[in-house]
């Protein structure tokens, strides 16, 4: 089949996110002027350089209390945010923190997780999670948005300081097996990374 991108494709749901997948979670946490904290999911995400490593992700929409979702509020007002990346055991209470709250209520007692304090930047990391990011921001761009309640942000971040729980190392490399990352699918599907292969490249 093939369809135009602005014209309606005629399945049951739009193929677009199953068609570009799996895609990684980032769990994003921050931390507002007045000390409040946030955490929220975003499937449209991932690293994109290495020197110096830099992750991105896309914040789309708004939120139901008015203005922009906290999350880019927040990244905006500090210059900073913490990615979480979250893992099989980890999957539900990600799921929690995708609720739309009200400004003054934590993601990070709802869904039962313990907020602790980074070494670089304020924002705090998820402690329950094997793998924290804490990045200070490069650059947020507004990108064209064809539907007019939807807001489409990219944050691009720098990462500037590295969390990794030792017990998914082995051998001195990650090892998926243990680390068991949760990634996005089309529709309300998802996935968790338990089986690996490996080519060397022709160069």
């Amino acid at each position: 089949m093939y369809y135009r991108a602005d014209e309606h494709h005629g399945l049951k749901h739009n193929p677009f996110k199953a068609l570009v997948a799996p895609r990684p979670i980032g769990w994003i946490s921050t931390r507002d002027a007045e000390g409040q904290v946030n955490l929220a999911p975003f499937s449209y995400f991932n690293a994109i350089t290495d020197f110096p490593p830099t992750v991105v992700f896309g914040c789309n929409g708004a939120h139901p209390q008015g203005g922009m979702k906290h999350t880019v509020d927040n990244v905006r007002e500090a210059g900073e945010f913490v990615v979480n990346m979250v893992t099989w055991d980890l999957k539900d209470h990600m799921n929690k923190t995708a609720a739309h709250l009200p400004r003054n209520e934590s993601e990070f007692k709802a869904a039962g997780l313990t907020p602790v304090d980074c070494e670089i930047v304020k924002a705090p990391r998820v402690k329950e999670s094997p793998v924290n990011l804490e990045c200070r921001l490069i650059q947020v761009i507004q990108l064209k948005s064809s539907n007019p309640k939807v807001i489409n942000n990219m944050v691009v971040g720098e990462v500037v300081g590295v969390h990794i729980d030792e017990r998914i190392i082995k051998d001195g490399m990650i090892d998926i097996a243990s680390y068991q990352p949760v990634a996005r699918l089309g529709y309300m599907d998802y996935a968790v990374i338990n089986e690996t292969f490996s080519m060397d490249r022709p160069d």
